[in-house]
């Protein structure tokens, strides 16, 4: 998910090919050795750096074929004002439930980064992160999403959504002007949101007996900032909560001691006008500071569940190490592998674990709230049977992600799974990259 808008469309093209073949000839994903699977995952966790994977690992250990589930644009979005940025219909795919989930949602908020002025916007219109144009026409549900039992035993008969990402800015701008220095963009997030909603709760989400909001990365910032107003559309008797993966961006100083993920999320903010959004938040603070987890999750009432490394791939490329904050390059080994990184990297990436159980040390004491904070080098970790549940999946406390989630949802325990610091944790897949998430 890199600062400036950028598609991986080609990466993602041969990972759903390669996906499929593995598919066809009914390979079995509980036999892969180690290093094959360290290559899916850094194939799968480069497609995250711009883009949750709907092309993951969905094939299941008993190896049926993955559901293809088709894209549904908005009926009437332009009159509803509810545009991509290049003024294209908004979309969504959902598959239907059966059973037990009939009357289940959960729907999940794509990420996909954010563009801060008209030249990066510009670039995600010719891209499915700006266009429903360029979206495809049918995705591949995984992890979550998976209607397979073996990889999602909680979840796998509900009705699932996956909500395209297409305004830049986690589905939460509302500018009226199109014309921006004489070209038409349409910051339209919010409008994305509620036009999506409105064709949900009349398609059977309005009578919801359990309802579960999810996102990963800019997605998963989308679901802390919507999750509330999700609740409020739902029946008053109905279960309703929400799951951030990967969504918090952490507020601190790179390695050069500049704030550049703030300065960027500045940008962000005014240019989609969301001040407005956040009328609670502190009006001495900067207004990209008003946009980061930290400060939105000060006045949910909702429960949610924090999923998040503690060592998270991209925040390490692009907010605690960026390029720009090292001329010298000698983060870059450290940057493409954890394992590579400088006994005083490391005590820098220590700090960096801090910041985050600092920032989450308050809903560490809601009980209502979950979290699951491993010690993994990866970014989004719902999408991916691999990471969600199945035999390899990291663990904490002996809990897959997707049990510990379960546990949480259902009421089963209480769930604050906080894992040791990094190298502890032998079940985690770190990533290894060839060259950092694209920027």
């Amino acid at each position: 998910m890199p600062p400036p808008s950028s598609s991986s469309a080609p990466a993602t093209h041969h990972l759903r090919l390669w996906w499929r073949r593995r598919g066809r000839a009914g390979a079995v994903v509980a036999t892969f050795s180690v290093a094959f699977l360290s290559a899916a995952l850094l194939l799968t966790l480069s497609y995250y750096a711009s883009l949750p994977p709907s092309t993951s690992s969905s094939s299941s250990s008993s190896g049926r074929s993955p559901v293809l589930v088709g894209l549904t644009l908005v009926r009437g979005a332009e009159e509803k004002g509810a545009l991509c940025l290049d003024g294209s219909p908004p979309g969504y795919h959902l598959q239907r439930g059966s059973g037990s989930g009939s009357q289940s949602w959960l729907i999940h908020l794509e990420g996909g980064g954010w563009c801060r002025n008209l030249r990066s916007c510009a670039s995600r219109k010719k891209s499915m992160l700006g266009s429903s144009r360029y979206m495809e026409h049918q995705v591949e549900f995984a992890g979550i999403l998976s209607d397979d039992k073996s990889q999602n035993p909680d979840f796998y008969n509900w009705n699932k959504v996956k909500i395209r990402y297409c305004d830049g800015a986690s589905f939460s701008g509302d500018v009226n002007d199109e014309l921006q220095n004489g070209t038409r963009f349409f910051f339209r997030g919010q409008r994305i949101w509620e036009a999506v909603m409105s064709e949900l709760l009349l398609t059977g989400l309005g009578h919801a007996k359990q309802a579960f909001l999810t996102g990963c990365s800019a997605g998963g910032l989308a679901t802390y900032i919507h999750c509330d107003a999700f609740r409020a559309l739902l029946p008053k008797d109905s279960r309703v909560k929400c799951l951030a993966d990967g969504g918090f961006f952490l507020d601190v100083e790179d390695i050069s001691r500049k704030r550049t993920i703030r300065a960027f999320y500045n940008d962000v903010v005014r240019l989609q006008d969301m001040r407005k959004r956040f009328p609670h938040c502190d009006s001495n603070l900067e207004p990209g500071q008003c946009f980061f987890p930290q400060e939105v999750v000060k006045n949910i009432v909702t429960p949610v569940f924090v999923l998040n490394p503690a060592y998270d791939a991209w925040q390490v490329q692009h907010v605690l190490a960026p390029v720009a904050s090292d001329p010298q390059h000698s983060w870059m080994d450290c940057r493409l592998d954890i394992s590579k990184c400088s006994s005083n990297q490391l005590e820098i990436l220590q700090g960096f674990r801090k910041e985050l159980h600092n920032a989450i040390s308050e809903l560490k004491e809601k009980r209502d709230w979950g979290m699951y904070i491993n010690s993994c080098f990866v970014h989004c970790q719902s999408l991916n049977s691999f990471t969600w549940h199945s035999p390899s999946s990291p663990r904490v406390n002996n809990k897959s992600i997707a049990e510990a989630v379960g546990d949480w949802f259902f009421d089963r325990r209480e769930v604050k799974e906080i894992d040791c610091e990094y190298p502890c944790n032998p079940t985690c897949h770190n990533l290894v990259f060839a060259k950092p998430f694209k920027a």
